[in-house]
C-alpha cells in the first residue's frame, strides 16, 4: 500500500465517523483467512515499533532491584522494588497495577521473583515482562530509550480468532504520521503470516465511533 492510498482511506474513515465531541482513535482491523490456529506456527504474536507514536500515552511499570531503582524512578510511571513485592500479595492490588499499565519492565536477575509474585495475574493478560519487546533488562540498563521505544510499540496478536485489531493513531494527528503507521503495520503483519498476503481476507480502517472503510 502506498502512503497516498493510506491517506485517502484515512480521510474516508474520518469522513464516515467524524462529528464527535472527543478525539477518536483510528483503528486498523485486519481479517485473516486460511489460518489454522491449532498449529502454533500459525499463531500471530509479535511486537512492532512504529515510526510515530499513536496518540495515546503508554504507561510503563518497572520491577527492579536496588541497582536499577533510581534509573527506573526517572523514566517509568510506576516502580515496584523487589523488597516491596510482599506488599502485593492481594490479587486486587496486582490487578489494579495490571489494568493501569501497558508494559512491564523487569530487571533480569529478579525475574523469578516477578514470576512468583505477579505472574498469576500478568501472565494470562499477556503483560509479563517480555524479552521480545526488550522489557527484560540488565541491572545497569539505560531505561530512557526503552521507555521512549515502548511509546511507539504495539503488540500484534491473533491466536484464536482470525482478526487483528490495532490502534494506529488519533483523528487529530498529522495524516501522514497515521498513514505511515497504517502502511508499516500492514507490511509487518503480512510478513508474519505463513502465506503472507494470501492470508489476508480484507482490512478496514475506522474511527472508534465510525463506520469502517474497506482498504482496497
Amino acid at each position: 500500500m502506498e502512503k497516498a492510498q493510506a491517506i485517502k482511506f484515512l480521510q474516508e474513515a474520518k469522513a464516515a465517523g467524524s462529528g464527535r465531541k472527543f478525539k477518536q482513535s483510528v483503528d486498523l482491523i485486519i481479517n485473516l483467512k486460511d489460518m489454522d490456529f491449532k498449529k502454533p506456527e500459525n499463531q500471530v504474536d509479535f511486537y512492532a515499533t512504529l515510526h510515530n507514536a499513536y496518540g495515546r500515552q503508554v504507561k510503563v511499570c518497572a520491577f527492579v532491584g536496588p541497582e536499577l531503582k533510581e534509573e527506573a524512578q526517572k523514566h517509568c510511571d510506576t516502580v515496584i522494588a523487589v523488597e516491596d513485592f510482599d506488599e502485593y500479595k492481594d490479587k486486587k492490588k496486582i490487578k489494579k497495577v495490571a489494568n493501569s499499565h501497558d508494559y512491564f519492565i523487569a530487571q533480569a536477575n529478579i525475574m523469578p521473583q516477578v514470576a512468583t509474585s505477579f505472574g498469576r495475574i500478568l501472565g494470562p493478560r499477556g503483560k509479563m515482562p517480555n524479552p521480545k519487546a526488550g522489557c527484560v533488562v540488565p541491572p545497569k540498563a539505560a531505561l530512557k530509550p526503552l521507555v521512549e521505544k515502548l511509546q511507539k510499540t504495539v503488540r500484534v496478536t491473533a491466536k484464536k480468532d482470525p482478526v487483528i485489531h490495532l490502534l494506529v493513531g488519533k483523528e487529530d494527528m498529522e495524516e501522514e504520521q497515521v498513514a505511515d503507521n497504517i502502511q508499516y503495520l500492514m507490511t509487518q503483519v503480512q510478513a508474519h503470516l505463513p502465506a503472507e498476503a494470501n492470508n489476508i481476507k480484507n482490512a478496514m480502517l475506522k474511527l472508534s465511533m465510525g463506520k469502517p472503510v474497506k482498504l482496497q
